[in-house]
């Protein structure tokens, strides 16, 4: 009976996919939100397991948190970003009414050496979505080599369901209101949360995440859209200071397990509690996680619409926040290349990249940045010291010198202090998908 049941559901979505850009485009242009949700968020809890050849997800829990922080007139994902998408139906009506594209810790594993060998590992992750009103098929997809979205899991959801757990803030976390221009649904909500901050270092943290909000305020294109934003940071004290660092065997006991050398890279840092950081994360409504990890340590990392963590006390973490946050949330790709990194074949060759600021240039005259490019400008292009600022297609990004290729020869996403300006237009088309004005 379950696998009866399991291939039925499968063939509705099948069918749904057919028409899946109809449906988009209806849904982007027409949906009425008071029609299928209410203004509370599903949190949607699940495992990731596999290796580089097989993934399988796994429900694990489901909650009701506050206010849904996102652009109630554009619930339908149009940015095609992410190796995994969200799909929401609306079971009555068979109807697409919310997606949304992201990246997580076991796509990032599938692609390292120990995942290549058949090694398993298993990431816990969260899905926020819009509270329904009805039934819903809950969709993961995940994309192939060819960067084409499948099905890999499908769960039936009832918003009443007595099994859904009512979760409320917890009385030990500490908010505050950093910059607030407007209601979560019309502004771009940003939040900060603490890791490895102690109770006597609150105030540490506040000044922090002031600091950092100052920050990227001051870049662009974050500078000209500032009244777009809300700011808010959480603090969940910590019981020890820093955060893991196994290559110098030290260890701290923190509320998000933050440790530098994820994935087998020193530098590379991620958190391995995602429960608490989204227990933590539901004080308040947010679009996008910025955590400030409290060390010095040259470590940081950025998932898209995932979160980005960065050590706050560093002496380059001025450019390093902005750079990580970039890759959380907009999704940009890293446009360095010859650095130590454990990814292997990140990017297939021969397919273009979904990141809005790098190319494969399979058809140099549909380069995607084209606008931006002057008559002339030859592509591929060569750096040119009198015209620093030349947009083009200079080859070496993606961790690789060969075969990709950046817009401009410097950029804050790979060597560079400032954004090209492919970068700050993928940021400002997320600032405008998640606003509301």
């Amino acid at each position: 009976m379950k696998n009866s049941k399991f291939l039925i559901i499968f063939a509705i979505i099948a069918t749904l996919m057919i028409s899946a850009e109809i449906l988009a485009q209806e849904a982007t242009e027409a949906l009425d939100f008071d029609n299928y949700f209410i203004d509370k968020t599903m949190r949607v809890d699940f495992s990731m397991s596999g290796n580089a050849k097989e993934q399988i997800i796994t429900l694990d829990k489901i909650y009701q948190q506050g206010r849904w922080a996102g652009n109630p007139s554009k619930t339908v994902d149009d940015l095609n970003l992410g190796g995994y998408y969200v799909k929401i139906y609306d079971v009555a009506t068979n109807r697409l009414v919310f997606s949304k594209g992201f990246n997580c810790v076991f796509f990032e594993y599938r692609t390292t050496e120990p995942a290549l060998k058949g090694e398993k590992k298993t990431y816990h992750e969260s899905a926020l979505i819009p509270y329904p009103q009805r039934p819903i098929l809950f969709v993961i997809e995940s994309r192939d080599k060819l960067n084409v979205l499948h099905p890999i899991f499908i769960e039936r959801i009832d918003p009443a369901n007595d099994s859904i757990v009512q979760s409320n803030p917890s009385p030990e976390d500490k908010v505050f209101e950093i910059m607030i221009n407007g209601d979560c649904h019309d502004k771009v909500d940003f939040l900060f949360l603490a890791e490895g901050y102690t109770a006597e270092e609150t105030d540490k943290f506040k000044a922090d995440a002031e600091r950092f909000t100052k920050i990227l305020f001051e870049t662009e294109p974050y500078k000209d859209y500032k009244t777009k934003f809300n700011v808010r940071a959480v603090m969940r004290a910590s019981a020890e200071s820093g955060v893991d660092e196994p290559t110098r065997d030290s260890y701290r006991d923190t509320v998000m397990d933050a440790s530098a050398n994820a994935l087998g890279t020193p530098r590379y840092m991620l958190i391995y509690n995602n429960k608490a950081m989204q227990d933590i994360a539901a004080a308040v409504p947010y679009d996008a996680i910025l955590i400030a990890a409290n060390t010095d340590r040259y470590t940081n990392g950025g998932i898209y619409n995932s979160y980005c963590i960065f050590a706050a006390d560093n002496n380059r973490a001025a450019g390093i926040c902005p750079h990580e946050f970039a890759h959380s949330f907009a999704g940009l790709a890293d446009e360095y290349y010859g650095a130590d990194v454990a990814y292997s074949e990140f990017y297939p060759r021969g397919v273009e990249p979904l990141e809005p600021n790098i190319t494969a240039l399979l058809n140099p005259k549909e380069l995607k940045w084209k606008h931006l490019v002057e008559p002339g400008t030859p592509i591929p292009t060569e750096p040119d010291p009198n015209n620093p600022d030349m947009v083009g297609a200079f080859e070496g990004a993606g961790y690789t010198a060969k075969g990709l290729y950046r817009s401009q020869n410097r950029c804050r996403m790979g060597s560079g202090r400032t954004f090209c300006k492919a970068c700050q237009e993928g940021i400002i088309r997320v600032i405008n998908h998640l606003s509301n004005e």
